[in-house]
């Protein structure tokens, strides 16, 4: 059986599960149509307008900055890439060693190498980055307060595309601070490894829809018998609305199997698959899907680590680029690649790197913004930006720039006070856009 998702109990250092953390249409016997009744409840009144999209990648467990996008082979040995660099296809500029199909795209791509902040532990670096808010309790098991990205795209767009029905916010696998906090459960990621998703592909037992009638076989037989049943007679538009999810274009969407052989070859299995389904659903409307490829909390013998890690990341982001260029979509779908934090500059003596949030991984691709660029540098020791550090909360403003959020949105919380969802003063990326 292909298994997109992975098993999704990968751990860190800390012992953060990466568990999913919301099951979406069946936590609380919460049905897809009452969660579509919910979201819709607070009616959008500022739908963009914008076909764009958002594919973050995350590298769970802190990346290392070094190894991958700043390998500064000329700085001292114990503070420079352990597995060497690649030359890209921007003058002058290298990529860590276990990248090179990655460094052959890199024109399409941008590295920035002052992305930094203050939070070196697991989920208060993830919350810093995910949703551009510092919160320290994080680190001591305390819930996010800030929504994340995905559910701030669907809060702005509607929680459904209008037309395919596909879901705003897809995750792939749980990642701390990936929820909507105070915006609300209707503003939630459909959660494609949890029970939306497999209610998509099981036998579907309807009869709870009307007059306790059942259709025993699958997804096919649905379509099949949909109008000699009448099934859908008497439906109220929710629960159509949900039928439209599991019978039309999203559940293709869903289904890589209508991807050529060599498509899927060129992505690769796991990881690939991920992304492959990824560009798939932003097709089909959706707006913003998170991947967790976690793994890389790497505190001893980095090198070998890496070895195994970095080539699923470099076959299938090279790819993921390239077939967005050869179909055009590229200038719609923005790809992000980072991580909670980076890793200490020197080697410790174990032969790894330990937490360091001065200094963190961070690559885009597409959106339309400005590629083939290296943003920022690091001092001669990869420890701290040698220029202007860029902050979380400029990534937040970029994303808001590409998905056409204003910048001064807000949305009241759950006491009624408005919010505004961008932090003070931070504006987007200025070389980006």
């Amino acid at each position: 059986m292909l298994n997109l998702w992975g098993t999704g109990n990968s751990r860190d250092c800390d012992g953060t599960s990466r568990r999913n953390f919301l099951q979406i249409g069946a936590a609380g016997g919460l049905t897809l149509p009452a969660l579509l009744r919910s979201r819709a409840s607070d009616s959008r009144q500022n739908i963009s307008k914008q076909d764009t999209s958002i594919v973050w990648l995350w590298l769970g467990g802190g990346a290392t900055h070094v190894e991958t996008f700043d390998p500064k082979m000329e700085a001292p040995e114990a503070y420079r890439s352990t597995v060497g660099a690649v030359d890209t296809t921007i003058p002058g500029i290298q990529l860590g060693g276990f990248f090179p199909k990655m460094s052959a795209r890199a024109k399409h791509m941008a590295f920035i190498r002052s992305f930094a902040h203050g939070n070196s532990g697991h989920s208060g670096g993830t919350h810093w980055v995910m949703t551009g808010h510092n919160y320290r309790p994080a680190d001591q098991g305390r819930p996010p307060v800030k929504p994340s990205f995905g559910s701030i795209v669907s809060r702005h767009r509607g929680a459904n595309h209008p037309t395919t029905g596909m879901p705003t916010f897809v995750r792939a696998n749980g990642i701390y601070a990936d929820g909507p906090a105070w915006l609300g459960t209707a503003y939630g990621p459909f959660d494609a490894g949890g029970q939306a998703r497999k209610n998509m592909n099981m036998a579907t037992n309807l009869e709870r829809l009307e007059d306790r009638r059942s259709l025993l076989a699958g997804l096919d037989r649905i379509d099949r018998e949909l109008d000699r049943s009448q099934l859908m007679k008497g439906l109220d538009s929710f629960e159509s609305q949900a039928f439209d999810l599991i019978l039309g274009q999203s559940k293709n969407a869903f289904d890589l199997s209508k991807e050529t052989p060599l498509v899927r070859s060129q992505y690769g299995d796991g990881l690939g698959n991920q992304l492959l389904l990824a560009r798939r659903l932003c097709e089909a409307g959706c707006g913003f899907v998170t991947i967790h490829y976690g793994g890389w909390d790497m505190h001893g013998n980095i090198a070998k680590s890496l070895e195994k890690r970095c080539p699923p990341v470099d076959r299938a982001v090279s790819a993921f680029v390239e077939d967005c260029i050869q179909r055009g979509i590229d200038k719609n779908i923005l790809l992000v690649i980072s991580g909670e934090f980076g890793r200490t500059p020197r080697v410790n003596r174990s032969a790894g790197r330990d937490h360091w949030a001065p200094l963190s991984p961070l690559a885009l691709s597409g959106g339309g913004l400005n590629m083939g660029q290296v943003i920022g540098q690091s001092d001669s020791r990869v420890s701290v930006p040698k220029t202007s550090p860029i902050r979380p909360g400029d990534l937040m403003a970029t994303l808001f720039h590409v998905l056409s959020i204003p910048s001064n949105q807000q949305y009241q919380d759950q006491q009624g006070r408005p919010q505004y969802l961008l932090p003070n003063g931070c504006k987007p990326i200025e070389e980006l856009v």
